[in-house]
């Protein structure tokens, strides 16, 4: 099939999503020959700093750029970025990830071509949003987007040793954002699907009072994670979040939603915000390794919640029926979810078998997401079912 017979370049979700999705098999399947095989690539940094910034500003911003580059059309009315301005940003992002499986010689070219990417991605989201006359409406997203691309600057800022902790706060500041963004996003879009979702008529609770005190007691708590360093105090922190993202989820609770995993699946990921925040909680009193917490967002949140977006918002923007999605994504969710429990929570309990967990949950991250190629890609190729553009 030929480009130009292609819907691949319509929208911004097609060709992001697919590209992460493949991403995502790629780099972890490296991950683990690193890990588990002893691999030697020649990735120019240390492995651990090579697969911390390419799940998240690499796996992670590409579904952040698919899904905003998509949704920013429907909030404002305004065609997003597609056709060739489309495939050059998308082009930015892929040769940004194959430079750097190719090493050291190329981590500079690798910088420009990231930044590049991210530095446009901004642009393209901020353009239509400003034109519409949203920006304070939509400033939320638009600041942890413009967080994101100051954190990928601060990275290559501590690769060439300009910027001394630029890896780390580019590390943890990216991944806290995103669960930022996460908990954000999750607010406004997870009690709206669950609401018409389940099938029968349902009024979930949310309060105003826990949107603004979650909101800054997260912002402490990424200050003090970030650049305090005090696990005592990120540890209370994190109690309290727990405690409100409890009450937020159980607000957020019907039977109903256990019927569909469209549903079930964003409930899950944001239940691994919330262990998240009880492992930290937990951490000065049982001495648990902040990198095995960390999974608990990165594994858990970050992965189901990215997959099950891509599932839901390939359905809806493809013309098909999120209410009857395919039967294999339910095992894709299944096989993700399976593989965070594994790397997160069997570690605690058999330290022992430490890096027989990293494998097993590293072999179903894959499944999960060859899974979804497998069910998705013609979808996100093809043009809509419905014969609309997009």
């Amino acid at each position: 099939m030929s480009l130009s017979k292609t819907a691949l370049l319509n929208l911004g979700f097609r060709p992001f999503f697919l590209g992460a999705a493949v991403f995502s098999v790629i780099s972890i399947a490296a991950w683990m020959g690193i890990y588990i095989f002893a691999l030697p690539l020649p990735v120019g940094i240390s492995y651990v700093q090579w697969h911390a910034h390419e799940m998240i500003y690499g796996f992670s911003v590409a579904v952040i750029a698919g899904f905003l580059l998509t949704a920013v059309k429907n909030w404002t009315g305004i065609q997003t970025l597609h056709g060739l301005g489309l495939l050059a940003l998308f082009t930015l992002w892929a040769l940004a990830r194959i430079l750097f499986l190719l090493g050291t010689p190329f981590i500079l070219i690798t910088a420009i071509f990231d930044l590049s990417f991210i530095l446009f991605l901004t642009g393209a989201v901020v353009h239509p949003v400003v034109k519409a006359k949203q920006f304070k409406k939509q400033f939320g997203i638009i600041g942890k987007l413009v967080f994101l691309t100051v954190g990928n600057i601060l990275f290559y800022l501590g690769v060439i040793g300009f910027v001394e902790q630029g890896m780390f706060w580019s590390i943890y500041g990216g991944l806290y954002m995103i669960i930022g963004l996460i908990m954000m996003m999750g607010r406004r879009v997870i009690p709206f699907f669950i609401e018409v979702g389940v099938g029968y008529p349902v009024k979930l609770l949310n309060y105003k009072w826990l949107d603004v005190a979650m909101l800054w007691l997260y912002l402490a708590f990424f200050i003090v994670e970030l650049f305090v360093g005090n696990h005592h105090l990120s540890a209370l922190l994190s109690a309290g979040l727990f405690i409100m993202t409890s009450i937020r989820l159980i607000g957020w609770h019907t039977p109903g939603i256990w019927k569909k995993p469209l549903l079930w699946s964003l409930f899950i990921a944001f239940l691994f915000i919330d262990l998240g925040f009880l492992l930290i909680a937990l951490s000065p009193l049982v001495d648990l390794p902040r990198i095995r917490v960390i999974h608990a967002f990165s594994f858990g949140s970050i992965g189901v919640m990215t997959l099950s977006m891509m599932a839901r918002v390939t359905l809806g923007h493809t013309g098909r029926n999120i209410q009857n999605p395919p039967e294999a994504i339910t095992w894709a969710f299944v096989a993700l979810i399976m593989g965070a429990v594994v790397r997160v929570i069997l570690p605690l309990i058999a330290a022992d078998y430490y890096l027989v967990w990293i494998a097993v949950s590293q072999v179903l991250w894959i499944s999960a997401f060859l899974i979804f190629l497998v069910v998705y890609a013609s979808m996100l190729i093809k043009p809509r079912i419905d014969g609309q553009f997009g």
